[in-house]
Order: structure tokens, then C-alpha cells, then sequence
């Protein structure tokens, strides 16, 4: 008699050095996942994990005590972790994404400061950085600036150690400073308020600052965030992170649907069949579904890579290579959207009613995708690549991303 095969590995999981480092966290995480998503708040002790695990300090250069990987291995890390657990998996992505802050803004001696004490202290970053959140106020002082006002959507602020923090200016994109901050500043409070449906543990509530003083040298610059193209790489990045948890949001779902309906659900009668595997029409959708959910993966995959090579150009970047980076990192991002839209909403149909009890948790994959998609429209997304393909005219750099 033939032995029955092993089911197939759905997702490639080749992390390099770290692949047993990545599983062993994405393991732990997924563990607690589904009871911690109805709970909300802060995730303390997984929070711990991720600094536990040394991997906060993968966008480091080595200059700077850090492992200087590459965006692509980091990038594909937030997928995996994103599939076990999108909240944490959004923490880890925008702590590389202030680290990226801080090279694309920061002026040599503020990266040895801030990137050196990330590693040596192991500090987990925060942000206050929302463009569209104009109620943050900023007026000169001597040494520095007082902030005053409310930023929100402030993603991992709860529980870090520093916080990334933009105030616009003036009116134009490029009026704005980035700035560096201790959390618990005198001035700054963290607002445990965030309730929103979906990605309920990634302390996305409001901050506010109470004549928070901020000194010449926190402020990172020059040469600042509107130096050159690839200062402006900043927003792709974000884009890239949130197109890695919609992706890792449809692998778990979907991993998950597979799993409960080849172990957990009975046949339809009208089948014919004896087991639910063996259901043509079940067969058909989750056919279907892995080859979009793969086919966007192989998109991003590529969007990733043109970030990296658009990464090492440095200085060197033209605007023509950034809007070139932009549109293909847009085409991801939008089919993204649509695949694990798809992906963790039709789940239902593979696995049958009793999968919508709610110990399973299953409908966090939607609720996450759900939120994460109404960022900003992609529709707009959509529109900057047919106007790129009608006129060669690249994406506004200062979007929001």
C-alpha cells in the first residue's frame, strides 16, 4: 500500500541564517494569536519576543552594531510573521521602517547616536508620524521646538522607547521635520485608544504633547527629508510593509482553511464524495485562490527587489528611478489588496459553518486586511500607474504612503 503523502508546503520559508529564528518566533506568536486578537491592547510578553529575538535589528548597518540585511529577506520576514500574527508583524515592519527614518533623514552622527543605542539597548521604536494628522503644532524656542497636540494612528507607540516624530511647517509636502524623541518625555502621553476592528494589537491609538521640548539636535537633518529621490523612499518603504501584511494575512487564512478542511469538515452530500478533499468544487476554489495568492506574492517579490536595487543607488537615484520604483511597488500593493480581500473573506466557503465560531478567530484575517486596506484608497494607486502608462508621469514622491 502507498503512504499516503504529506500535505505540500503551500509558502516558500527560506529566511537565510535566520529561518530557524523566524519560524521558532512565528510559531510562538500564532500560538496566542487568535485569543490575544479578541483581547486587544498591548502584547507585552510578544512584544518581548520580538526584542528577545534580535531580529529588531536587521535594517541596522553593520556600522552600527547592526546585521545590514536586505530589504527583501526583511520584507519577507513581515509576511511569515504577518501570517502567524498581523499585529505583531506590523510592529516588526515599522520598527525597520524608523530605523529606515533615520538613514534616509538623519545626518552621520545622529545614525551613530540613535542607530547604536537601537542595538545596544535594544530598543523598540515607536511613531507619531501620520502626514494627514495636521492638529500637531510646532513653534520655535531657543535650543530647539516645543510641540503641542494630538497625533494619531501612532502605530507601536505604547510600550516603546523612542518615537519618530513628524510636524509639518508650513502647507507644502516637503514643509515637515522628523524628529527623534524619548517616549516617556516629559509632556508626551501614550493613549491607550485604539479600538478598531482589525490589527488590535499594534497600540495604533493617539499621542499627545503638552510643550514637548525637542532640541535643535533631535530634529534629523540636514540634509533632511526632502533632500533628494531617495530621501523620498521613506513612503515606498511603508507601502512595501503594508503590501507584506495583506500577503501574510491571505497565507494564513488560507494555510488555516486548508488545514481545518482537510482535518474538521464533513463532505456535501451533493458531492458525492466520501471526503471533503476530494470535493471537485472545493478542489477548484482553493485552486484558485493559492494561484492568486502566489501570482501576488511573485509581484511583490519583484517590487521588493527594485526597492533594494532603487535602496543601493544612494545619492545616485534620478527621480525617474523613483517613480519607476513607485509605480511597481503601487502595482503590488493594489493586486495585494484585492487577493487577500478575496482570499480571507471566501475561507468560509472551504471550511462550513461551525468555522465562523468564534474560538477559531478565523474572521481576524479579514477584519486585519479590512482595516489595513482602507489606509488610503487603492484606487488612487490604480490611477497613478495608468496616468505613469499614458504619459511617463511618475507618482507624486511626497504621497501618502
Amino acid at each position: 500500500m502507498a503512504d499516503t503523502p504529506s500535505p505540500p508546503a503551500l509558502f516558500a520559508e527560506d529566511f537565510g541564517d535566520f529561518t530557524p529564528t523566524v519560524r521558532s518566533l512565528a510559531n510562538a506568536l500564532a500560538a496566542t494569536a487568535a485569543v490575544r486578537d479578541k483581547a486587544g491592547g498591548t502584547a507585552l510578553a510578544e512584544r518581548q519576543l520580538l526584542r528577545d529575538s534580535g531580529l529588531l535589528t536587521l535594517a541596522v548597518p553593520a556600522a552600527f552594531g547592526g546585521q545590514g540585511a536586505a530589504w527583501p529577506l526583511i520584507l519577507r520576514m513581515v509576511r511569515r510573521l504577518a501570517q502567524a500574527d498581523s499585529s505583531l508583524a506590523h510592529l516588526f515592519g515599522f520598527q525597520h521602517l524608523q530605523v529606515a527614518s533615520v538613514l534616509l533623514f538623519g545626518a552621520p552622527a545622529q545614525q551613530d547616536r540613535w542607530l547604536g543605542a537601537t542595538v545596544a539597548r535594544h530598543w523598540f521604536w515607536g511613531n507619531a508620524v501620520n502626514a494627514r494628522d495636521t492638529r500637531l503644532q510646532v513653534t520655535r524656542t531657543d535650543g530647539g521646538w516645543l510641540l503641542d497636540g494630538t497625533k494619531a494612528f501612532c502605530s507601536g507607540a505604547q510600550d516603546s522607547d523612542v518615537l519618530n516624530v513628524s510636524v509639518a511647517t508650513g502647507p507644502e509636502p516637503t514643509d515637515r521635520l522628523y524628529m527623534v524623541l524619548p517616549t516617556h518625555r516629559e509632556g508626551i502621553q501614550v493613549h491607550a485608544d485604539w479600538d478598531n476592528m482589525g490589527q488590535r494589537q499594534t497600540d495604533s491609538g493617539s499621542v499627545s504633547f503638552r510643550q514637548v521640548f525637542a532640541a535643535d539636535h533631535e530634529v534629523l537633518g540636514p540634509p533632511g527629508a526632502a533632500s533628494s529621490p531617495r530621501a523620498t523612499l521613506r513612503n515606498i518603504l511603508g507601502q512595501t510593509i503594508l503590501t507584506e501584511i495583506y500577503l501574510g494575512n491571505a497565507q494564513g487564512a488560507l494555510t488555516d482553511a486548508i488545514d481545518y478542511a482537510r482535518t474538521q469538515t464533513q463532505p456535501w452530500v451533493m458531492a458525492g464524495v466520501d471526503r471533503t478533499v476530494d470535493d471537485p468544487l472545493l478542489q477548484l476554489r482553493t485552486g484558485e485562490m493559492w494561484a492568486t495568492l502566489r501570482a501576488a506574492v511573485a509581484l511583490a517579490e519583484e517590487a521588493n527587489a527594485a526597492f533594494q536595487q532603487a535602496w543601493d543607488q544612494g545619492l545616485a537615484l534620478s527621480h525617474t528611478q523613483r517613480g519607476e520604483v513607485g509605480i511597481l511597488v503601487a502595482a503590488a500593493r493594489t493586486t495585494a489588496v484585492r487577493a487577500a480581500l478575496q482570499i480571507t473573506s471566501q475561507i468560509f466557503e472551504l471550511m462550513g459553518a461551525r468555522a465562523t465560531t468564534a474560538r477559531y478567530g478565523f474572521d481576524r484575517y479579514w477584519r486585519n486586511v479590512r482595516v489595513h486596506t482602507l489606509h488610503d484608497p487603492v484606487d488612487y494607486r490604480s490611477k497613478e500607474i495608468g496616468r505613469w502608462l499614458f504619459t511617463a508621469e511618475p507618482p507624486n514622491p511626497y504621497g501618502y504612503g
